[in-house]
């Protein structure tokens, strides 16, 4: 058993309510022939999702550029990559909507962290929503948490605009305003915004709690993805573990000390499910994994 198997087994029996699971995976796939039919009313302020809202803009995903950047081409099919995240996916939307979302509260809101920055997480919230946004009655949100480092706007390339802050600084701004339908009909982004001094206390706010409130149990049909900052480098990261029933938590192979394993998942002893993806992992001949691996540049944070 490895030095982190084992520490996510000890890490298990830190809280009985917890449920880690350890993954090896990760992978990707996408698909152009969905919407999104959603009203969303959190306040009275949050105005429709759907992509016939008039003049609309519709962000067109790079994915040459993704290539580029270490993340799979989405005309492949059948790659290593793509069948990985398709493990990784299964008991996440399985405990969100099959017979494992028994008992979980708000199992449709994942929340992805790292014990520290560069472990991989944004990657494997971006490949993860792809994933999920390729199913044929899967729709996905992917929200940018990680407010005073975001990630996912720096990778996907979109330009500046507001976002979450803006969002939960500003009582007259409509989710509708910093929400960004893209070029893959089944996903839909809302950037971290700009960075604000008080952003802990905005994620931890009255605001930031009906919002995940009403995308849980008005739409219970979608899953929306937190890419939050890293357990060990913030604390908005164990808030907003607060608020979902799903995380997964990101290691990096051959680099992420036990004892720091062992302190992220205490921070997350408040959420229904843990789950653990290995990652940067390298496969040997036989197939067993070791070493390093998955590198993607500058963006993995």
């Amino acid at each position: 058993m490895s030095i982190i198997e084992s520490a996510l087994n000890k890490a298990n029996k830190v809280d009985n309510n917890s449920t880690v699971h350890f993954t090896t995976q990760a992978g990707l796939e996408v698909n152009t022939n969905k919407q999104w039919p959603i009203n969303n009313n959190v306040e009275s302020k949050v105005s429709s999702f759907t992509h016939q809202q008039l003049n609309k803009e519709i962000f067109e995903i790079d994915f040459a550029r993704l290539t580029s950047l270490g993340f799979v081409d989405p005309n492949d099919s059948n790659t290593q990559t793509i069948e990985e995240y398709r493990n990784i996916k299964r008991p996440i939307v399985n405990n969100a909507f099959g017979k494992g979302s028994l008992g979980i509260n708000r199992a449709n809101l994942i929340l992805i962290t790292s014990s520290l920055p560069g472990e991989g997480k944004t990657f494997t919230a971006i490949n993860l929503a792809l994933s999920i946004a390729n199913e044929r009655d899967k729709q996905v949100l992917l929200i940018d948490a990680d407010v005073a480092r975001p990630s996912i706007s720096k990778v996907l390339g979109i330009q500046p605009r507001s976002g979450l802050i803006e969002y939960l600084d500003n009582q007259d701004i409509l989710f509708s305003d910093v929400l960004l339908d893209t070029s893959v009909p089944g996903l839909r982004i809302v950037p971290a915004g700009k960075t604000h001094k008080h952003s802990t206390e905005l994620l931890s706010s009255n605001r930031m709690a009906l919002l995940v409130e009403e995308l849980s149990s008005r739409y219970p049909d979608r899953i929306i993805i937190f890419d939050s900052p890293p357990l060990l480098a913030a604390t908005q990261g164990e808030i907003l573990a607060k608020l979902v029933g799903q995380i997964v938590l990101v290691v990096e192979a051959e680099r992420t000390l036990q004892s720091m394993v062992m302190e992220s998942v205490s921070k997350l002893s408040a959420c229904d499910v843990v789950l653990a993806v290995f990652n940067k992992t390298k496969r040997n001949a036989d197939g067993a994994f070791y070493g390093y691996g998955y590198g993607y540049g500058n963006y993995a944070h």
